[in-house]
């Protein structure tokens, strides 16, 4: 009897341990050696990541191929192409769309270039648009970061935390390349007032004169449901999401104040970057502070999905075109950039399979 006790309580122990588990909603697709920026899919399959310009890539945009990362697009192809002139020199943002286009948000940091809106062709392999975003569409402390892509209406949303105050969305018309800057200073894409702490460790800038500053960071998670109605988004260092509806940012006829009293508050969230989506509108993101997964569910309430030393900044998520879920871990907080000068960010980071509760749409 006592044995048969004991193995109750093994059996028992090991159930709560599976449980417990947080492993288990989650896979390592496969270990990185330079840290990734974002990631896409296609709607073949294909697994696209930008490459954060925090860590000088020797390239910009990869492609995860036969378990290894190639440049993205070709060089080979690049070299003999009527595009060679294309030069991409620090994207973040990328998604694609159902025709194969993959779209580039390219910030222009490293260079002091002129950011734009690239998408590439994956079909016919050429450069299918070019949309440049100058001042003051793109000001001078522009740091354009990531974006919904809404091809039913022919839009993209660009997320534009500037310089805190001046914190913007970016409407783009993918059909005639014309911009414009929305929601300035709106209380919807400023930062709050909160610091993000990782392991006891706070992010830090180190200023021109050595001083240590905390940064807080604008509009950067964005999104748009599966019918192109609603578009989702709020600061990084904040705890609201916010969404407005796509036909009232694509409409130029409603002035400043009326579009600002069409944005409302849609959920509690924790401070976090890159979001997407499912088809039972679940809202996947990094929880940065917990070092996990987490989800907004349909009911607007914010809980963990997993919890794991290993989601160390959870950057960015696509969905694949058989209902998988990608995402990154780029260990950012521990690049010089954000902790005070001091490099100590280490490979590997990942590029991970996320299990979703619902299918998604390939590239959002």
């Amino acid at each position: 009897m006592k044995k048969l006790t004991r193995l109750t309580c093994v059996l028992l122990l090991a159930s709560l341990e599976a449980l417990a588990d947080d492993s288990s909603h989650f896979d390592v697709l496969a270990n990185l050696e330079t840290g990734p920026g974002n990631v896409t899919a296609t709607a073949d399959g294909r697994v696209i990541m930008s490459q954060h310009p925090f860590y000088q890539p020797e390239y910009t945009v990869v492609e995860y191929k036969d378990q290894k990362l190639v440049p993205f697009p070709s060089h080979d192809l690049a070299a003999t192409d009527s595009t060679a002139a294309l030069k991409l020199d620090s994207v973040l943002g990328i998604r694609s769309d159902a025709n194969g286009v993959v779209w580039m948000l390219d910030n222009g940091m490293r260079s002091g270039v002129t950011p734009k809106l690239v998408g590439w062709n994956t079909k016919t392999n050429k450069l299918q648009r070019l949309i440049y975003l100058p001042a003051p569409i793109a000001p001078k402390d522009a740091f354009v970061n990531d974006f919904a892509l809404d091809t039913q209406h022919s839009h993209a949303f660009i997320s534009d935390p500037a310089g805190g105050n001046n914190a913007a969305l970016i409407v783009v018309n993918l059909y005639t390349g014309a911009a414009r800057r929305v929601l300035e200073g709106h209380a919807s894409v400023l930062p709050e007032n909160v610091d993000l702490i990782i392991d006891n460790v706070p992010i830090q800038l180190a200023t021109p004169s050595g001083e240590k500053v905390r940064p807080h960071i604008g509009v950067n998670p964005i999104t748009e449901d599966l019918t192109n109605e609603w578009v989702y988004f709020g600061p990084m260092h904040g705890l609201s999401l916010y969404r407005i509806k796509a036909a009232d940012l694509i409409n130029e006829s409603l002035t400043a104040e009326q579009l600002a009293n069409r944005v409302e508050r849609y959920s509690d969230k924790p401070i976090s970057d890159g979001i997407s989506i499912d088809k039972q509108n679940n809202i996947y993101l990094g929880d940065l502070t917990n070092n996990a997964i987490g989800i907004i569910g349909s009911d607007r309430k914010y809980r963990q999905l997993a919890q794991d030393p290993r989601l160390s900044w959870v950057d960015s998520f696509s969905f694949g075109p058989n209902g998988q879920l990608y995402a990154v871990v780029n260990r950012l907080h521990r690049s010089a950039m954000l902790n005070g000068g001091d490099a100590q960010s280490k490979p590997p980071y990942y590029l991970l399979q996320v299990k979703a509760l619902a299918a998604g749409l390939p590239g959002r």
